[in-house]
């Protein structure tokens, strides 16, 4: 049977096949994952082996934020739904077009309920070239195409294993990921700086404004390792509030006394001229892992018509934007002017500029404003909840001291993200090219090296 040519004619000495063929040639299959049947909501434990649902499927990549894990006798039970490194893993539905390639770290866990598992065995296919292979635009709509479902998309065993597959030469296949990869190792270099780079900043927060270690320390007697300029900032003592023991000459006060609370907007959809524009319009699905920070791109853009007749406005850079409706809390440091819909709140710190403490003060909120979120449909935070909690609020002149602390390594943040950016647009213009044998892997490394 003939395969359809997805991504046009290709070399002479590449092949087009299906994938589930390509799978079978070494071994391997398109599996699906355990049906609910066989594992129940009851089963999922705090502590275990992880159990990979759709929600986890990044672009490709698992994220194990909120993972769901299971016992090890269940995984044992359910041994022939464990992944292995080089496996890929797909959404059954939903966003049935985004796989996960299966690293070391993943080595073991589970393809869980509502996943499709795809593996190539020992034959010569090289798992990361087919993971780039598959994240080809046109891949990823012939999959959405294919998926059946009037109104949610539903992928199986049989559609994935007709999908087109282009298979190069093993050499080829190897220099195609090793061209990609390098890209994306860029980007995951940045990505674990940046999650440290923030943990420095969030532990300096809790340091001195939940913690209260400086005025511990000065209380008694000792050192406390800050340079004097900042250690004469703080109290040597400390006295009773509402909310407990607290830094002398500090207060307690609602948290929306502290802020300003903007609202969001949504301009018509039916007016064309309202979208598409250079503004970010940020909606939840556009919130960064819990380990980022800033927020640079949004999924959708708008004009500024769009934001003159609707009740959105721009936001500043250094605003802290949060989820208020349905997926309640997830926040977002604001990198670029943009706008945000009505299921938002942007939140600027009233006691300094730079948003630095306004972000991680909402952060140490986020669990008790989510405990009080209510509604009869989805949960949402309203103004009344953000006035419904307290927290302490140091001096202006400390926050502003905290600011100026963290200002470098903020920064280096959303450089980084920007160069992460850079990397994974250089990558996404490469990966068609280089998997339709468009561009030759040679030209590709030239490329790869006039853009360092």
């Amino acid at each position: 049977m003939a395969v359809e040519q997805l991504l046009g004619p290709a070399p002479a000495d590449w092949e087009y096949t299906t994938l589930g063929e390509a799978c079978a040639r070494g071994g391997g299959d398109v599996q699906t994952g355990p049906f609910g049947s066989q594992l129940h909501a009851a089963d999922y434990v705090l502590q275990g082996i992880p159990s990979i649902m759709p929600e986890n499927i990044g672009d490709n990549r698992v994220i194990e934020e909120g993972i769901a894990r299971i016992t090890l006798q269940d995984a044992k039970r359910l041994s022939r739904y464990r992944v292995r490194r080089g496996d890929i893993v797909y959404s059954r539905r939903g966003d049935v077009e985004r796989r996960a390639l299966i690293g070391q770290q993943e080595e073991g866990w589970l393809c869980g309920t509502g996943c499709l598992r795809v593996r190539f065995g020992d034959g010569s296919i090289n798992p990361v070239y087919a993971s780039y292979y598959l994240g080809d635009p046109r891949v990823r709509e012939w999959v959405v195409r294919h998926a059946h479902g009037a109104t949610m998309p539903n992928l199986n065993t049989e559609i994935l294993s007709d999908l087109p597959f282009v298979v190069p030469p093993i050499a080829e296949q190897n220099a195609i990921a090793h061209v990609l990869g390098t890209l994306d190792d860029k980007i995951e270099l940045n990505w674990r700086m940046n999650e440290t780079l923030e943990a420095i900043s969030g532990a300096l927060f809790k340091s001195w404004f939940v913690g209260f270690d400086p005025v511990r320390a000065k209380a008694g007697g000792r050192d406390s390792g800050l340079p004097k300029h900042l250690a004469d900032l703080f109290p040597d003592s400390f006295q009773q509030s509402e909310l407990g023991e607290i830094p002398k000459g500090w207060k307690v006060s609602p948290f929306a006394a502290t802020v300003e609370i903007i609202g969001g907007g949504t301009p018509r959809t039916s007016v064309a001229e309202y979208w598409n524009g250079d503004i970010p319009w940020f909606s939840v699905e556009d919130a960064p892992l819990s380990t980022d920070v800033w927020v640079v791109k949004t999924a959708k853009k708008i004009t500024r018509e769009g934001v003159e007749n609707s009740s959105t406005q721009v936001l500043p850079v250094g605003t802290t934007i949060i989820s208020a409706r349905g997926t309640v809390g997830r926040i977002a440091l604001v990198g670029v002017p943009m706008a945000m819909n009505q299921s938002c709140y942007g939140l600027r710190g009233k006691s300094a500029t730079r948003g630095y403490y306004a972000y991680f003060a909402t952060k140490e909120l986020v669990a008790n404003l989510q405990q009080q979120a209510h509604g009869s449909v989805f949960d949402t935070i309203t103004r009344d909840t953000l006035a419904g909690v307290s927290i302490v609020v140091p001096p202006t002149d400390m926050v502003k001291a905290y600011e100026s602390e963290v200002g470098p390594t903020m920064e280096r943040l959303r450089t980084g993200l920007f160069c992460s950016q850079t990397f994974a647009a250089l990558r996404d213009t490469l990966l068609p090219k280089l998997v339709s044998g468009e561009l030759r892997v040679e030209k590709a490394k030239r490329i790869l090296g006039e853009s360092r």
